[in-house]
């Protein structure tokens, strides 16, 4: 099981790392092909990336280091509730592979949450 969470942490904070580097300092590039940009402000996007960004380090620096290990399901928690507000967004603009990605990465980051809490802790 720690294996399991270790190998989803790194490939989910590859995933939100590119993402939060997209919505913070590529936006302008890529709004223009992705209509659900346009259901929040440019500010809170940035906000978003920039959460994303401080939540990836937050799901691998604490869990290695073992420095306050409860950062990492803080930051996977609050990254499954991000989702959740991401499959609002697609909902509304009816984009299908959005919906479904932006599902499973906040399931998976549940997921995470709860093995780092309860299934197997980092102490």
């Amino acid at each position: 099981m720690h294996i399991l969470l270790w190998v989803l942490q790194i490939l989910t904070a590859l995933v939100y790392g590119a993402s939060g580097v997209m919505k913070t300092f590529m936006f302008d590039k890529v709004s223009g092909q992705v209509p659900s940009f346009g259901a929040l402000p440019r500010k809170v996007w940035m906000a978003l990336g920039i959460l994303e960004l401080v939540c990836t380090v937050g799901l691998i620096a604490p869990a290695t280091f073992r420095w306050h290990p409860r950062l990492t399901v803080m930051s996977a928690a609050v990254l499954a509730i991000e989702s959740l507000v991401f499959v609002w967004v697609h909902v509304r603009y009816r984009e299908i592979t959005s919906i479904i990605l932006s599902g499973a990465l906040g399931l998976l980051m549940a997921f995470i949450a709860y093995g780092r809490m309860f299934l197997k802790p980092i102490l």
